[in-house]
């Protein structure tokens, strides 16, 4: 079972303390870590400590999961071939559609000869991959992804600068479809113009800390994967999750209210 934060790790490979922001997940407990064929090293960067750590095979300290941009069947076939050689194992446990949020998209990757859903299904039979996975950014089509009865587990984006996506994650536990939260505190510029406004004096409740707050009181989130460059920021999430008192709903609509005014 995942941890109920995970971590992010596309922008990890950026920092100078990226392989010390691994092992100190690891370290602390985190057991889940998203990545992609092309968020660029980052791959690379946490099969490297795979093999550092736990040498090669199925045997590691986190589950992972990645992704394929492709939406054909040999492309998403080539791409889970390079992630196991990549990431050192011998099969991952979560592999998904990256980023299925046009009906364009959906359709190309579902065609039942050559779409890259097929080719996912391909390298599960073959033991490559354990379960299929979804990324979306479109909220309506959301819908679709967690009906279709194709997938394990569907990526979103909710916030409280993003809340909108609260009804699909209702959604997806009532068809037993699986929650990772992507951008929890933030992303797209939002975090930064936060944590400039915090270092200008700001004192209200938009606080890193009280974003990942409200995602985890969504008792449907299955995993929220706030990124990480830093191992100080593994240690702030972590200490949010196990030791930060549970969000009422006032205080919720309070942050929605004050994200709202930010960004």
């Amino acid at each position: 079972m995942a941890t109920e934060v995970g971590l992010g790790a596309m922008d990890t490979p950026t920092s100078s303390e990226g392989a010390a922001t691994l092992a100190a997940a690891e370290d602390a407990g985190i057991n889940f870590v998203d990545t992609a064929r092309d968020y660029a090293g980052s791959e690379f960067l946490i099969g490297h400590h795979v093999r550092e750590l736990h040498g090669r095979g199925t045997s590691t300290g986190f589950l992972l999961a990645s992704k394929t941009f492709s939406h054909n069947v040999n492309g998403s076939q080539r791409d889970i071939d390079r992630s196991v050689a990549t990431l050192g194992v011998d099969q991952i446990p979560l592999y998904q559609l990256h980023d299925i949020s046009t009906l364009e998209a959906w359709a190309e990757a579902r065609d039942e000869e050559n779409g890259a859903l097929a080719g996912l299904k391909i390298a599960q039979f073959r033991g490559l991959i354990g379960h299929i996975g979804v990324s979306c950014h479109n909220t309506a089509l959301l819908k679709e992804l967690i009906t279709c009865g194709e997938f394990d587990a569907v990526m979103l984006e909710y916030s409280a600068f993003f809340p909108e996506t609260a009804p699909m994650i209702d959604l997806a536990a009532e068809h037993d479809v699986g929650v990772i939260v992507m951008r929890p505190v933030g992303g797209s510029g939002r975090t930064s113009a936060m944590r400039t406004a915090i270092a200008d004096g700001y004192a209200g409740p938009l606080t890193p800390r009280n974003l990942l707050r409200y995602v985890l009181a969504n008792p449907n989130v299955s995993v929220a994967i706030p990124g990480a460059r830093y191992p100080s920021r593994i240690l702030e999430n972590v200490a949010t999750a196990t030791e930060a008192p549970p969000m009422s709903e006032a205080e919720r609509a309070e942050l929605e209210a004050e994200a709202a005014r930010l960004y």
